[in-house]
């Protein structure tokens, strides 16, 4: 794969990144751990979103511009290879966000925990409730 190519992924995982962000943190199901950003969040889904591209297409592209140079090469590398664990974490937060989701709509029944977790309980699969350390916008039936 070429240096453009990798660039060209990097940035397009930061957008990727940045969109499903703002649908979990919009939806409850997350937070966002970076406090500046966070902030931007806060003000609204284009601050964010436009100093998050920004900042990745200026890191895309000046590992691009001096790919030739090995550091800049493994640079690229070291950042796609952040980026798999991350989307593992997006995927986490989907699974959880559909299964509230799932159980809202009465796609499954759920059986009740032992405990009420202080009152939260967050449908996490079909046979199972798992105690969340927040309320969860959609509590076990």
């Amino acid at each position: 794969m070429s240096a453009f190519s990798k660039s060209l992924l990097l940035f397009l995982l930061n957008w990727l990144d940045a969109q499903l962000t703002i649908v979990w943190v919009r939806a409850g199901v997350a937070t966002e751990g970076n406090g500046l950003m966070a902030y931007l969040l806060d003000l609204g889904n284009a601050p964010f979103l436009l100093t998050k591209l920004t900042i990745g297409a200026l890191v895309a592209y000046t590992l691009y511009r001096f790919s030739d140079l090995t550091l800049a090469r493994r640079g690229l590398r070291l950042a796609l290879r952040l980026y798999l664990p991350l989307l593992f974490g997006h995927a986490a937060t989907a699974a959880s966000a559909l299964g509230c989701a799932a159980a809202a709509l009465g796609l499954f029944n759920p059986k009740p925990a032992e405990a009420a977790c202080n009152g939260f309980l967050v449908c996490c699969s079909p046979d199972r409730c798992y105690c969340c350390p927040r309320p969860c916008p959609i509590q076990c039936p």
